[in-house]
């Protein structure tokens, strides 16, 4: 026999995965090391990151420009984020070594802390809290002490990832809710209408977890899921803060001096009164410099639709952007309880006056023309810590007064 050798019909051993370059392994080593030495600090960042957004919410009047470069920070800090995991993903597919899962877990929950802790004074500011806003911001609240407790949170990235998943679309709501408004000047329907389309975008990690394996027939159950949690989405707005809208003041009255723009006279709103001199409903809100917004006062009697008077405010007024509806076509079974809910165009709550009419003085409300802030939190009265630039000269206002 001789000694030729043949093609082996055995499959070609698989190729080793290629070795990381010095470069690349000299990058990864950094971070590490940064990671690490930051560790025993990282209690700071909340604090840290609720300076932040204190500073960007005081800022957005009278140094606009810092207070946009805290939002813009607070972006690019996700971009980082998201970049960081796209890299990551390729740099596997490739064979190459990535960044341990720790640092990863770190580096987001880092993250998470920002946006939580940075929106927070946000929505504290503008929540309707006899609303079920009062619902949402608690739960972001509870959402940002989970982030700082880090055995639960260390719990939810590794065992419950499609929570995981699921908390950190919240985040990229909140961020994009809050930020757009002061950075680009949108409306607070266009910013929650994008909001909700990156919180549904990062939704999908969670979906394609929980319904693993990825078959057809699941496949079509996300695709039909989609539609579903945007309905609920954008069914749920009402319960979501105008992150950048709140009213600053607000008052009742038979009177208005339209050259100062403030209410005047007093009046207790019995039928009769109220039929012969109509009822002025003053608001002032404050809003981003920049901000054109259209709002609408909701008239209800015992919780139904008796008129809706669309308004339009532009921000960056001390003491909010001062407009007033005068109604005078009242019902004729006008005693009850009558309320006038303050909302945007797209229907989120800014706030809410209430008011009664009834033939007895006594248990009529006295319509007195006192300018009166929101109570907000008991105790923390967020509002009164904004700065106060000089009036503008150029201010108008709106008066509706529907026949």
């Amino acid at each position: 026999m001789n000694d030729e050798t043949y093609p082996s019909s055995a499959p070609d051993q698989a190729l080793p995965p290629p070795r990381a370059t010095p470069r690349l392994s000299a990058w990864q080593g950094r971070i590490e090391r940064l990671i690490e030495a930051l560790r025993p600090w990282h209690w700071l960042w909340p604090p840290i990151a609720l300076a932040a957004g204190l500073a960007s919410f005081f800022l957005v009047e009278r140094q606009q420009w810092l207070g946009a470069a805290l939002s813009l920070g607070m972006l690019l800090a996700w971009g980082l984020l998201l970049s960081e995991s796209l890299i990551g993903r390729v740099l596997a597919r490739r064979g190459y070594p990535t960044l341990p899962r720790g640092v990863t877990t770190f580096i987001t929950q880092m993250i998470h802390q920002e946006t939580l802790f940075f929106c927070l004074p946000f929505l504290l500011a503008t929540t309707v809290w006899s609303s079920g806003q009062a619902v949402f911001t608690l739960t972001m609240l509870g959402l940002a002490l989970l982030s700082i407790i880090d055995p639960l949170y260390y719990r939810l990235a590794g065992r419950l990832r499609w929570l995981y998943f699921a908390f950190h679309a919240q985040c990229v709501f909140l961020v994009v809710l809050v930020t757009l408004p002061t950075l680009l000047h949108l409306t607070t329907g266009q910013s929650l209408l994008l909001a909700l389309g990156a919180m549904l975008l990062f939704s999908l990690p969670s979906l394609m977890h929980l319904l693993r394996p990825m078959t057809l027939r699941r496949w079509l159950a996300m695709l039909a899921l989609l539609p579903l949690l945007a309905g609920a989405g954008w069914a749920g707005r009402l319960w979501v803060p105008p992150a950048s809208l709140w009213i600053s003041g607000s008052a009742l009255s038979p009177g208005f001096d339209t050259q100062a723009r403030q209410p005047q006279e007093s009046l207790r709103l019995t039928p009769e009164a109220l039929r012969r001199h109509g009822l002025y409903a003053y608001t002032a809100i404050h809003a981003p410099r920049g901000l054109r917004e259209e709002i609408v006062h909701v008239w209800r009697q015992e919780g139904k639709v008796v008129d809706r008077i669309p308004l339009e405010i532009q921000g960056g007024r001390e003491r909010g952007y001062r407009a007033w509806t005068h109604k005078r076509n009242f019902p004729e079974d006008i005693e009850g309880r009558w309320r006038i809910d303050v909302m945007t165009a797209v229907g989120q709550r800014i706030g809410v006056l209430h008011f009664t009419v009834d033939d007895t003085p006594e248990a009529a409300t006295l319509a007195d023309g006192r300018i009166t802030s929101p109570p907000g939190i008991p105790g923390l009265a967020v509002r009164q810590w904004l700065p106060r630039p000089a009036e503008r000269a150029e201010d108008t206002t709106t008066d509706a007064d529907p026949r």
